[in-house]
């Protein structure tokens, strides 16, 4: 694609590329300098082709977060046995908008490897950003496997937003610790983490 024509109309370029099953010029979109046209670039191409897991990896590294962001959007719809690779480099990712898109993600697949659910066992556990804190512990509610109970246990004693999604991820779980968790929920001082805990004894 020409930089001749100006940012705008690179973009909308890239859209129409999209749009009008031009793979080429989509692709081309690609290797712009600007990321706004590179993040429309990825969005056509995977329009035209799915989300294919070169395609996810060689994007996953690109300098611009809105452009990684859009790529970990496509991970969700992505098979995940061929793109755990991308989708861990993700959720190491050094903004914090990135991870947790990257999370909520992870979260979309029935099942995950055991080195993604361990990143979102340390992420919900260990995070810095509470967005990501949240966001992990709703996916390990999603993925539900036991082994991500711990973490999801431990956020439900965070901040009322980390909270509020954690006792919702307590949903495909039972026992004694996940009865006194909801329990703590019904008395907590947030009305919406009360609701959530009110919700599951529904």
């Amino acid at each position: 694609m020409s930089n001749d024509l100006d940012t705008a109309d690179r973009r909308r370029h890239a859209v129409i590329a999209g749009h009008r099953g031009d793979l080429g010029a989509a692709t081309a979109a690609l290797d712009d300098a600007d990321a706004s046209v590179r993040e429309a670039a990825v969005g056509a191409v995977i329009r035209l082709t799915g989300p294919a897991p070169d395609l996810l990896a060689r994007m996953a590294t690109d300098p611009d977060v809105e452009v990684r962001c859009r790529v970990a959007e496509a991970m969700a719809r992505a098979p995940h046995s061929d793109t755990s690779d991308t989708l861990i480099a993700l959720l190491h990712d050094p903004s914090e908008q990135v991870i947790e898109v990257a999370a909520w993600c992870a979260g979309e697949h029935v099942a995950v490897t055991d080195e993604v659910l361990e990143r979102l066992i340390d992420l919900a556990q260990h995070h810095d950003d509470a967005l990501v804190r949240e966001s992990a512990a709703a996916a390990l509610g999603a993925i539900g496997d036991e082994r991500g109970l711990p973490a999801i246990l431990s956020a439900c004693a965070d901040k009322p937003a980390v909270r509020r999604r954690a006792v919702l991820a307590l949903a495909p779980f039972d026992g004694p610790e996940v009865d006194a968790a909801i329990d703590a929920a019904l008395t907590d001082r947030d009305w919406q983490v009360r609701q959530s805990a009110e919700d599951l004894r529904r």
